[in-house]
């Protein structure tokens, strides 16, 4: 029997390797067809990435709303400001374009200017009916200036709300089935119907119309994802490969690794499709990753072969100890980099949890191939050409090794005032930095739907709808008067509220039953009192079966009754601050028990799940360092050892959050991710710079200096190497239209550069101050675990 992950281990493992690699490489073709096959269950995301757990109390509150009122988040809005519009063939053609609307089965129902009705009293009856602004077709400019003065005038219920009357914008509200809502249906509507009318409704009138809401904005968001995946895939593979060769200068050397990362994004695809997982923003990541970590692998490995095939000359032995001494730390660094994305499973966050999955996995995968395929293939090339090895004996490498093993010699002292320094100002630094929980802030900038979330937050002052329900503990309690006018207290607050649009509830309804019942004086568009209400009632009861008043504002035992309004892309601060003073309000208004009021709606949803989401990957975080901690402590057996692996390791990522301080970069779900991710792959350096320092000590027979400096001049160069490939991996995803992604790319670039710097001069300077009493104890000790087989040859 061998013991797993010892010298005995890998050499059974490249014997298996070398003598079975027509049936290892037959074995990965039919892996990677039967992933292959599992590309089309790929799918978008339809429904809203929820990254609050379905059992947290804001989800739970959620769907019971929904429970009441059915689907909040299915209005399309279109919006048109152009004086122009006001014509009679253009008015005309507006109106013909939301009647087109109504016929599509997705749809359930279209509101417009022609749809919008006059509430008339009928003495002879008492009740109730309705008239509409607009018979029929517009036939002159009288009739348009009528409607202007009537709606801009005479009916403050419908202010801002199919039109704004200070800028004469106008709005249609396009409200979709809501059973297709949240399925592939709905981009069928919007790509295929919706954009396609709208685009042709422009040309033929000249017109400028603005789309939002929220079913759109997923729509175009969701396909702008799956766009970029192709596009960050072919950029990785270009930069790394144009890197990659700038090193190495072999065409052979980089189409293998080449070929490498190929096969495995190819497998990450498939374990996408295979997990049936929604491509998210965060999946859509993982290829391109996959790419950046697994040229380092090949960077190792094929750095090692050259280097033992100039060594000795001997091709066969250089591959059987490229895995027997490679091996093992290859995996140990792919380990710790997959157990940093796997901590995101631990989370209660779908979306983390997925992405956590998928990226362990493929990292895991990749190592796979690059420990199976590389040795493979050189196995069957001829011996590499003096050109091919030209590259291990470049002086500008080696003036770089000169300077770093200077540093460490001469300037130790400097390098720890220095970590200070930075230490210090970064801590000053991450006490500036912000929350934020902006819906717009991570998508394209310059895309055409953010400019037209923009201009419906300025013309009706947002689009994301926040809801409040009330609960009246009784069948038709809503619409006592005592209740009406305590909702009408809280709409005042919300009404002046600048971040918050016009309130839409029962209580406008009243107001303007009560202007109808006094024949349309706009004085009279208020509450009734007492003694006007039950007469205003008897009207409106005499009226349900002709016209539903209250279906969309009170359920149908009148015990529920719901406030809508939209709110502006706002942060996370001053959404709190607006949530704080709406509950101080409902607190103040509505006696507990007597009703049940509760805050909901996507906008809710979105702020306390990035709040949910923040907390989650600060544990995530915490987790990977506590169990790359572990494995440190497995692997040396030695508490000061976890210690001295650690600091280099967490000093670039506190450097890092100072930066995001003093640059205003604020901490949401996208710039947090960048510390799980960054520290999982810089502690690979550290890794193969320990393995390579406790090989030179068992070699010196453990003398620190000699051992470390020994290690710094063989590690050196592959650290160099891999942290370049990386920070250029990452540079690619700053091409990304999204600011998430941006900010992503360029923080984990340029924490992985410190990190570089950090593992090459600080940690061997803290090795040479710290580690003399762990060597004394491995003298009298052998280690327990041998991190790379050695006899006596070095890594490059």
């Amino acid at each position: 029997m061998f013991k797993l992950f010892t010298k005995n281990f890998w050499d059974i493992t490249a014997r298996l390797i070398l003598r079975n690699k027509i049936a290892i490489l037959i074995g990965i073709l039919l892996v990677t067809i039967l992933f292959s096959r599992q590309w089309d269950n790929m799918r978008l995301a339809y429904s809203e990435a929820n990254m609050l757990p379905d059992n947290h109390e804001v989800n739970i509150t959620y769907n019971n709303f929904l429970k009441t009122f059915g689907e909040e988040g299915n209005l399309i809005v279109l919006g048109v400001k152009d004086t122009t519009l006001f014509s009679v063939e253009k008015l005309n053609a507006w109106n013909k374009l939301s009647e087109d609307f109504k016929k599509n089965e997705a749809v359930e129902a279209v509101v417009s200017i022609k749809d919008l009705q006059k509430l008339i009293k009928d003495t002879k009856n008492e009740k109730f009916k309705l008239e509409p602004f607009i018979k029929d077709t517009i036939t002159s400019l009288a009739q348009i200036e009528t409607l202007q003065t009537e709606l801009f005038e005479k009916y403050p219920f419908y202010d801002n709300f199919l039109f704004n009357k200070d800028t004469k914008t106008i709005r249609t509200a396009i409200y979709m089935e809501k059973a297709i809502v949240n399925t592939s249906a709905r981009k069928d509507f919007i790509v295929d119907v919706l954009i396609p009318k709208i685009k042709d409704f422009e040309s033929q009138n000249n017109l400028d119309v603005r789309i939002s809401g929220m079913p759109y904005i997923r729509t175009l968001n969701s396909q702008n994802i799956v766009d970029e995946i192709s596009t960050f895939i072919l950029a990785a593979l270009l930069v790394t490969s144009v890197i990659f060769f700038f090193f190495f200068r072999s065409f052979r050397a980089t189409l293998i690794s080449m070929v490498v990362v190929c096969i495995g994004v190819m497998w990450t695809l498939g374990i996408i499709g295979y997990l049936n997982y929604e491509v998210s923003v965060l999946t859509a990541l993982i290829p391109p990753l996959i790419i950046v970590i697994g040229i380092p692998n090949c960077i190792f490995l094929i750095n090692k072969y050259q280097h033992e095939v100039k060594l000795h000359g001997n091709k066969v032995k250089s591959l059987q100890r490229v895995i027997t001494k490679i091996g093992n730390a290859t995996l140990m660094t792919n380990v710790t980099t997959a157990s940093g994305f796997a901590t995101f499973i631990l989370t209660e966050s779908k979306l983390l949890k997925e992405f956590g999955v998928v990226a362990s996995l493929s990292i895991l995968a990749i190592f796979i191939l690059c420990i199976l395929i590389i040795p493979i293939i050189y196995s069957f090339l001829p011996y590499p050409k003096d050109r091919h090895l030209e590259h291990l004996n470049k002086r500008w490498i080696g003036g770089f090794v000169n300077w770093m093993e200077l540093m460490v010699r001469k300037k130790r002292i400097a390098i720890y005032v220095t970590s200070i320094v930075l230490l210090i100002v970064s801590i000053i630094g991450i006490y500036q930095i912000k929350t934020s929980g902006s819906l717009i802030e991570d998508m394209p900038q310059e895309s055409e739907f953010v400019n037209d979330i923009r201009f419906f937050e300025n013309e009706f002052n947002g689009i994301m709808p926040l809801e409040i329900m009330i609960d009246t503990k009784r069948k038709k309690g809503v619409m006592k008067l005592s209740t009406l006018k305590r909702m009408d207290q809280l709409e005042e607050l919300i009404y002046e509220t600048p971040e918050l649009s016009k309130p839409i509830s029962v209580v406008g309804l009243v107001k303007y039953s009560k202007q109808a019942y006094y024949n349309g004086n706009t004085k009279y568009y208020q509450l009734p009192t007492s003694q006007e209400n039950s007469f205003i009632l008897s009207y409106a009861k005499n009226s349900t079966s002709n016209v539903d008043l209250l279906n969309d504002f009170v359920d149908s035992t009148g015990q529920y009754a719901r406030i809508t309004t939209f709110m502006k892309d706002v942060g996370t601060e001053k959404m709190e601050r607006i949530e704080e003073n709406l509950q101080a309000k409902i607190d103040k208004v509505f006696p507990k028990e007597r009703y049940d009021v509760i805050m909901t709606g996507k906008a809710l949803l979105f702020q306390k799940g990035t709040k949910y989401l923040v907390k989650n990957l600060v544990i995530s975080l915490t987790l990977a360092i506590l169990l790359i901690a572990i494995f440190m402590a497995y692997m040396f057996r030695s508490g000061r050892m976890i210690v001295v692996s650690l600091i280099p390791n967490l000093l670039p990522l506190l450097v890092t959050a100072g930066l995001m301080g003093y640059i205003g970069v604020p901490i949401k779900p996208s710039t947090i991710l960048v510390f799980s991710i960054a520290f999982g792959i810089s502690v690979d350096d550290t890794i193969h710079f320990l393995a390579k320092y406790r090989q030179e000590l068992q070699a010196n027979n453990w003398k620190i200096k000699v051992s470390v400096y020994g290690a710094l001049r063989e590690t050196g160069v592959s650290m160099f190497y891999t942290s370049i490939v990386l920070f250029f991996g990452f540079s690619v995803f700053t091409i990304s239209s999204f600011g998430g992604t941006v900010a992503l790319g360029a923080l984990v670039s340029a924490t992985l550069l410190f990190a570089m710097l950090s593992n090459l001069l600080l940690l061997p300077s803290l090795l040479l101050s710290l580690e003399r009493s762990i060597a004394n104890k491995q003298v009298l000790r052998k280690p327990s675990i041998n991190i790379i087989p050695e006899e006596d040859e070095t890594e490059v």
